[in-house]
């Protein structure tokens, strides 16, 4: 017989693992290179995340407390710095959704203090303004949102350090109302025209402080069902706000430890610098 050749190359004629050609062992390469960079990214998540929990933590606490002592302030505070953190949509519904306790346990407790027509009257007019700033809220741009946020906030800074007053008839006062629908849907910052109007009425520190309760509790109640409505409340948001809630009963604690010691005047002095502070780190966001 003639000698009978075998051949020794693999079935199929697959190359052997060591015999493979310069191409296939660079695009082995490039998929294992890729495999190892998504369990490293997968592995570095964590940390940004928890250090958006964190940050969310504090910015809520900071804000509770301002609330507690001066009366006002929370989503002024909160909404600029959350929309650093995160983005200005789900800040606006952040805030929202962890005010609205505090909300509600400090018009229970003040309720002795609150003028309840008043915050009735400018609740039920808000309902007219809710459903445009549902509107701004969806539609907007982020970055004009931000913008909107932020001239919001310095334009209660102004009204706040000018004394500004507003009319106090029916008109204006629906007015007022029809501003803070607006406002509470669109930005979740309506305190201003409330803060403006109060202080018209000639309000005592704790009137105002419990006025003002009373009628974030309504409005952030009717606001909060639009957001449900809207499907702007989804995993990622709850999430947030469930890491910053337990920030609001112990930011109030301390708050409240020291509204009847500290002159109002001076802290209210103070909450309106921090006010500046955070619009204007919202604005350098933007610039850059």
């Amino acid at each position: 017989m003639r000698g009978l050749s075998i051949s020794t190359s693999p079935i199929g004629g697959l190359p052997k693992p060591g015999n493979r050609s310069a191409p296939a062992r660079a695009a082995v390469s490039r998929v294992s290179r890729g495999r190892a960079g998504v369990r490293a990214t997968a592995g570095r998540g964590h940390a940004p995340r928890m250090l958006v929990l964190l940050s969310a933590f504090g910015i809520v606490l900071l804000g509770a407390f301002a609330q507690a002592v001066s009366g006002f302030g929370y989503a002024l505070l909160t909404v600029p710095l959350l929309a650093i953190a995160i983005d200005p949509r789900s800040a606006v519904v952040v805030s929202a959704l962890t005010s609205i306790g505090l909300t509600l346990t400090a018009a229970v407790r003040e309720r002795a203090y609150a003028r309840w027509r008043m915050a009735v009257t400018l609740t039920a007019t808000a309902l007219l303004g809710v459903p445009v700033g549902l509107l701004v809220l969806a539609y907007a741009p982020p970055r004009l949102l931000s913008a909107l946020i932020a001239v919001v906030v310095l334009g209660c800074v102004a009204l706040v350090a000018s004394g500004a007053r507003v009319r106090t008839g029916r008109v204006g006062l629906g007015a007022v109302g029809v501003l803070v629908g607006v406002l509470t849907a669109a930005t979740g910052t309506n305190g201003p025209p409330l803060v403006a109007a109060f202080h018209s009425l000639g309000y005592d520190p704790r009137t105002f402080r419990a006025t003002v309760a009373a009628t974030f509790a309504g409005t952030g109640l009717i606001g909060l069902a639009g957001f449900l409505v809207g499907g702007q409340v989804d995993t990622h948001v709850a999430r947030i706000a469930l890491a910053a809630l337990p920030a609001v009963p112990l930011g109030w604690w301390l708050g409240n430890r020291l509204f009847h010691r500290l002159d109002p005047r001076l802290f209210r002095r103070i909450v309106l610098v921090g006010l500046i502070g955070s619009a204007g780190t919202a604005l350098i966001g933007l610039a850059g």
